[in-house]
């Protein structure tokens, strides 16, 4: 097997973490430029969530560079499918926040994971709309890019906030909530901490990552919105559950912490 890292990436990278940087340099090549492009093509998937078609082409491209670099590993795609089974995974979002992309706000990102045994070892997060990188692997810390502070690599850590009254908190969208019918819970999660926002998608995990927000919760997500992440809070310091409580990507929903409010929080929106 080959690896490869991208151009002007950080020294001593593990193979994989490079190669993870490597398919996310790939995804911004792609989606950047159809970003706001008057002839972006947008159709709806039988779930009425939309497509475009950046995101095929990128999930194309990350596939194919995979077949070169990592012959023997599996992938699974929002796009193309695939399953997460035992060994190894690589996981592709190739715009996570797709309505954002298709209406011209910036906040979108492409997320790469790999997972080992259904355990995240390796992730990125990409938003170059933004001018924004996050990366973290297993061992090696989480780290960000942030040019409009001079940051090409500097770490990234969670808050020390250990009270619910002063957290500030993130959800999605409040009718996710009440459409499953567990609004109460992030009702009763709001009455208990400072502030709540929705930010939402791969936004707010990054932000608990780097410590501006202390939760993050999601009644409903995907293996694909979560592998990522769920490396970036942990190396951070953080923790990414779903809510019943279990270390994992493919639960079906979420709660990112800091850790210190986990266990507080959970209590609350516990399915």
């Amino acid at each position: 097997m080959t690896s490869a890292g991208p151009t002007g990436s950080p020294a001593g990278l593990s193979a994989d973490l490079a190669l993870a940087l490597t398919l996310a340099d790939a995804a911004d090549a792609v989606t950047l430029p159809r970003f706001r492009a008057s002839d972006l093509r947008v159709e709806r998937k039988p779930d009425r969530t939309p497509v475009t078609d950046a995101d095929t082409a990128c999930e194309d491209r990350l596939r194919a560079l995979l077949a070169t670099h990592r012959p023997d590993d599996a992938v699974l795609g929002e796009e193309r499918g695939g399953s997460l089974g035992a060994g190894r995974v690589w996981v592709l979002d190739p715009i996570d926040g797709t309505k954002n992309f298709s209406r011209g706000v910036p906040v979108w990102a492409s997320l790469v994971a790999l997972v080992e045994d259904g355990r995240p070892v390796a992730g990125v997060v990409s938003a170059p709309a933004l001018g924004r990188r996050w990366w973290a692997a297993a061992g090696e810390g989480a780290h960000t890019r942030d040019p409009a502070r001079g940051i090409e690599d500097g770490p990234v850590g969670v808050s020390g906030v250990a009270d619910l009254a002063d957290a500030y908190a993130s959800t999605t969208d409040l009718d996710h909530w009440r459409t499953l019918g567990r609004q109460e819970q992030w009702l009763a999660l709001t009455r208990e901490t400072w502030e709540s926002r929705a930010f939402g998608d791969f936004w707010h995990h990054c932000l608990v990552a780097e410590g501006l927000l202390d939760l993050a919760v999601e009644p409903e997500a995907n293996t694909w919105d979560l592998a990522a992440t769920q490396i970036l809070v942990e190396e951070a310091g953080g923790r990414l559950t779903d809510l019943a409580g279990a270390a994992r990507p493919d639960g079906g929903d979420s709660l990112t912490t800091n850790g210190h409010l986990h266990d507080a929080a959970l209590a609350l929106v516990r399915r």
